[in-house]
């Protein structure tokens, strides 16, 4: 497999970081490590992390068709999971800047 530079992507016009919020049954139930695995699976950047009111958080970043794809999968979520809502916008702010690799975050 041939070694890309990571921030040639990041520096695309195409490449949009988006902050997600997803709410329902979404914690406990391996979500964040199956969001992480797709992110990767697509090569989105970003990181996500439980929140204290019960949703998850996350900000991604790649082309137009990864975010489709990943945000199609986050209205999913992993079989446990019974996600009612997933809030998509444009990041701003210090969640808009590059991001190499998925992380995921501690609880704030």
């Amino acid at each position: 497999m041939a070694t890309r530079d990571p921030t040639a992507r990041q520096n695309s016009v195409m490449t949009r970081t988006l902050h997600l919020r997803i709410s329902g049954r979404v914690q406990g139930v391996g979500y964040r490590d199956a969001l992480r695995r797709e992110a990767q699976s697509h090569e989105i950047s970003g990181w996500v992390r439980n929140c204290r009111d019960g949703t998850v958080e996350a900000v991604v970043q790649g082309g137009p068709e990864a975010l489709e794809r990943i945000l199609a999968w986050a209205g999913r979520g992993p079989p446990a999971a019974r996600v009612s809502e997933v809030s998509a916008p444009e990041a701003s702010d210090e969640f808009d800047r590059p991001y190499i690799g998925f992380d995921i975050l501690p609880t704030p």
